[in-house]
C-alpha cells in the first residue's frame, strides 16, 4: 500500500512539476507585442543574404547582412547591444555546404574589440545562448571579448518554459544543474531538448544621437556563414521597445551593468499614414504569432500571401493559410527542403509533409516551391501580405514552429507596414519574384518545382505531428 502512495506522490510531483515549466509566466522582456511606430519608410531597409550556385555546382554567394551589422558597429560611440543564438567558429555542420565559409565570428569579435579600443566609453553587451558555451567549456571568442570589457550575459535558459512534458520534470529534479551559471554547464542533449535564445539582434547609437538596429535570421556563426537569410535595418526611437526587452533578458541571466541611450519618446502613429511612412511594431514570441494569425485572417479575396520560410510546421498558421486561400486570398511559399542542418533532414520533416498537406487540402490552389540548397540552409524567416494599397510584413529570428511560437524559444521580430508604391514594397517584392521565378543568369535556379521535395507519405505525416505536438523536434 506504501510503495503505492509513494508511486501516486511521484507521479503526481513529476506532473505537476511538467505542468508548471511548461505554463509558468514569462520572465521580463518577453512577449512584447509594442504599438505601431510612424517613421519615414527611409528609416526601414530590407537586407538579404542569397546562396546559390550555377550550372556547374560552383556557389553564387551575394551577402550583406553582416556588412551591415559591422557598419552599425563601426559607427557606435555610446553603446552596443547585441543578442545572437549562435557566435562561435565552429564549421564541422558546414562540412557539405559548397558555398566558402565566412568567418563570422571572428570579423564580428574583432569588430567590437577594435571598436572599445577606440572608444573606451562605450558600452558593449553580449547576449547570448549557452550553446556556445557547450558543458561549460570556456569560448575563445567571449575569453577575448571580456578581456576587452565586453560584458557578456549567458540567457538563463531555465528561466524560460519547457517545450516538452515528456522529459521536463524528469530533467528539473535530476539535472537542474545544466543550466546554473547563465546554462553554461548545458550539454548537448539539453541543447537539443531545451528551449534557448533564438534573437539575432543589434541595436546601437549610431554616433549622432539616435538609434540603430538590425533584426534578422542570420548569427555570427562560421559554420551558417552560407545560409540564405534575411533582416530588416530601422533607425529613431521605435527601437527603443526592443532595446529595453533585451536589456531585460540580460538582468534576469545574472548582468547588472548599464547599456543604452536615455529614452526618447517614439513617434506616435498617425490616424492616416503618408505615402512615404512606414508603421513599425515589434512582436516577440507568441506576440509573433497573434500578430501574424490577425494579419493573415485580415487577408480577403484578391490579397495575396508570399512566405520565405526555413520551418512550417504551426498547426494554427496552417490552418490559417487554409482559410485564407477558401477565402480566396493567393498564397504561395518557398520553403526549405530540410535537408542539411536538421535531426530530422533525412526525411524531410517538417516542411515535405506540411507543404504536401498545403498542396492537397488546397486542391493545388496553394503554390509552393523549394529552394534549392547545396548543403546550407534556406534559413529565411519572412511573411508578406499584400493589400490593395499597402504590404505588410514580419521578418526576424522566428519560425513558423511552435518552439518559435508558443514561448519556449526567444524570439524577436519586426512587423513593417509600407504603401505598395515605396521602395522598399518594390524591393520585397523583387526579392520574393526573383527566387520564384528564377529570374537569374543562365544556369542559375534558386528554387525547384514542388513535386522535387515534396513528401506525401502518412508516416512522415504523422511523426511531424508527434513531434510537434510533443516538443520532442527540434525545430
Amino acid at each position: 500500500m506504501l510503495w503505492r502512495l509513494a508511486l501516486i506522490a511521484i507521479a503526481a510531483l513529476c506532473g505537476g512539476l511538467a505542468f508548471w515549466h511548461a505554463h509558468k509566466p514569462m520572465p521580463p522582456g518577453t512577449r512584447i507585442a509594442s504599438p505601431w511606430y510612424a517613421v519615414p519608410s527611409s528609416e526601414v531597409g530590407f537586407i538579404a543574404d542569397i546562396t546559390a550556385a550555377d550550372a556547374y555546382g560552383r556557389p553564387v554567394v551575394s551577402q550583406a547582412i553582416f556588412d551591415q551589422v559591422l557598419g552599425v558597429v563601426h559607427r557606435a560611440r555610446d553603446f552596443i547591444v547585441i543578442d545572437y543564438f549562435l557566435f562561435n567558429d565552429a564549421r564541422s555542420s558546414a562540412a557539405g555546404a559548397a558555398a566558402p565559409i565566412r568567418a563570422l565570428s571572428s570579423e564580428l569579435r574583432d569588430a567590437l574589440i577594435e571598436r572599445r579600443r577606440a572608444e573606451p566609453a562605450l558600452r558593449i553587451l553580449l547576449i547570448t545562448d549557452p550553446i556556445n558555451t557547450p558543458a561549460g567549456v570556456p569560448s575563445n571568442d567571449f575569453q577575448m571579448l571580456r578581456a576587452a570589457g565586453v560584458d557578456i550575459a549567458v540567457t538563463e535558459i531555465g528561466r524560460l518554459r519547457d517545450s516538452s512534458f515528456l522529459y521536463s520534470s524528469l530533467k528539473r529534479i535530476t539535472s537542474g544543474w545544466w543550466s546554473k551559471s547563465g546554462g553554461e554547464r548545458r550539454g548537448a542533449l539539453a541543447t537539443l531538448l531545451e528551449s534557448g535564445n533564438h534573437r539575432r539582434t543589434i541595436i546601437a547609437d549610431d554616433g549622432r544621437g539616435g538609434l540603430a538596429g538590425i533584426i534578422g535570421s542570420a548569427d555570427p556563426h562560421d559554420a551558417s556563414s552560407a545560409n540564405s537569410n534575411a533582416a530588416a535595418k530601422l533607425s529613431g526611437p521605435a527601437l527603443q521597445e526592443l532595446l529595453a526587452s533585451e536589456l531585460a533578458i540580460a538582468r534576469f541571466s545574472g548582468w547588472s551593468g548599464t547599456a543604452g541611450a536615455a529614452a526618447t519618446a517614439p513617434a506616435k502613429e498617425r490616424a492616416a499614414l503618408a505615402e512615404h511612412t512606414a508603421r513599425i511594431g515589434f512582436a516577440t514570441e507568441s506576440a509573433a504569432r497573434n500578430t501574424l494569425l490577425e494579419h493573415i485572417d485580415g487577408a480577403v479575396q484578391a490579397d495575396a500571401i508570399d512566405i520565405a520560410m526555413c520551418y512550417l510546421s504551426e498547426r494554427a498558421v496552417i490552418e490559417s493559410l487554409l482559410a485564407a486561400n477558401a477565402r480566396g486570398v493567393r498564397v504561395r511559399l518557398i520553403l526549405d527542403p530540410n535537408k542539411a542542418g536538421s535531426a530530422e533532414a533525412s526525411s524531410s520533416i517538417p516542411n515535405g509533409p506540411v507543404a504536401s498537406e498545403l498542396v492537397t487540402a488546397s486542391d493545388g490552389a496553394i503554390h509552393v516551391r523549394w529552394y534549392r540548397t547545396h548543403g546550407e540552409q534556406f534559413h529565411t524567416k519572412l511573411v508578406m501580405i499584400y493589400g490593395a494599397e499597402r504590404l505588410w510584413f514580419i521578418l526576424g529570428s522566428a519560425d513558423l514552429t511552435r518552439r518559435s511560437l508558443d514561448d519556449h524559444d526567444l524570439t524577436a521580430n519586426v512587423a513593417i507596414e509600407v504603401a505598395r508604391g515605396t521602395p522598399l514594397a518594390l524591393q520585397m517584392r523583387d526579392y520574393f519574384e526573383t527566387l520564384w521565378s528564377n529570374r537569374a543568369v543562365l544556369g542559375i535556379e534558386y528554387t525547384a518545382d514542388f513535386g522535387v521535395y515534396a513528401d506525401s507519405s502518412q508516416s512522415s505525416y504523422w511523426l511531424y505531428r508527434l513531434m510537434e505536438s510533443t516538443g520532442l523536434a527540434s525545430f
